[in-house]
């Protein structure tokens, strides 16, 4: 499934095109995705202006002029591509980059097209193609985002200034669970997913079994690893938003180039290799925990 820079990484490569457009029309091949789409979604979204284009944990909202937000999800399978003009013959497609993702070009999976006017008189259709049909789009006001099903209780963004050491040593505080499970519960820090929190780990030199407590001091002050840690979740987020997030399976960017940060993993799915740290004589070991495969060096991180 698509973490938190894979959507950030479609969120940057829609937004110059889907922001400040306007809908003409809404095109649904079929009823539903993982859900049924809200009632009337077609024709309520038809002459409606997008405001702003954003993500919030793994979801991308996007934001109409009418005060609605479509909450969109990726699934396990979903993307999208931009494409400029507006019927197929007089269409030119945005040119892949190095690495191209057939799968997700196959026209039998498009189920909505957006059908835009952009912002500066283009036209442009937006295709969202999904052949799992795992994602969503759903609708809601925009002053009842935070008690919609899919937001209420999520915790705060991993890039954002509200997680920082403190916010985590609260949270943190008294908890027996395993550090990976703690960082991984979206209650806690919403979008942070198994391949980076597994980064972040090897980064700090921490142990995904070490109890999520024993980064906190009795006072209930963070210690210095658990400051660390906080650092190293940041860099891992923004380096892999930078590298255009990781591509395993489905996931592809707006122009069909897929990321490449998985070509510098240092422990995921790296099973059986040498650390990578030059002074380190161990080797990545995978476990498993919560039904989720853990991969981290047994030596260097404690």
């Amino acid at each position: 499934m698509p973490e938190l820079p894979e959507v950030e990484t479609v969120r940057r490569g829609l937004a110059p095109v889907m922001e400040g457009a306007r809908i003409d029309r809404l095109e649904l091949r079929r009823p539903d995705l993982r859900f049924p789409f809200p009632e009337n979604f077609a024709s309520a979204s038809e002459n409606r202006r997008i405001a702003a284009l954003s993500r919030r944990a793994k979801y991308l909202l996007m934001d109409l002029d009418d005060g609605t937000v479509v909450i969109m999800h990726l699934g396990m399978s979903g993307s999208f591509r931009t494409l400029e003009g507006a019927v197929p013959e007089k269409t030119s497609e945005v040119q892949p980059g190095n690495f191209h993702h057939e799968k997700s070009r196959d026209e039998k999976h498009d189920h909505v097209t957006f059908h835009l006017t952009t912002a500066s008189g283009d036209r442009a259709r937006v295709i969202y193609n999904d052949p799992r049909r795992f994602g969503f789009m759903l609708s809601t006001p925009r002053g009842e985002l935070d008690v919609h099903p899919s937001f209420i209780g999520l915790g705060v963004e991993p890039v954002g200034n509200a997680q920082d050491a403190d916010y985590l040593a609260r949270r943190f505080a008294g908890k027996n669970v395993p550090l990976k499970a703690a960082l991984l519960d979206q209650r806690i820090i919403a979008g942070l997913g198994n391949i980076y929190v597994c980064e972040a780990l090897w980064r700090a030199r921490l142990s995904p079994r070490r109890k999520a407590r024993t980064l906190v001091q009795k006072s209930g002050r963070p210690t210095a690893r658990l400051e660390e840690l906080v650092i190293h979740v940041r860099n891992v987020i923004a380096d892999a938003i930078e590298a255009g997030g990781s591509t395993l399976r489905d996931h592809a960017a707006t122009d069909g180039t897929l990321g490449y940060f998985q070509h510098t993993f240092a422990a995921y799915d790296r099973e059986g290799e040498p650390c990578q740290r030059p002074e380190c004589s161990g080797t990545i070991t995978r476990i498993v925990q919560s039904g989720r495969s853990t991969f981290y060096c047994p030596r260097c991180q404690r």
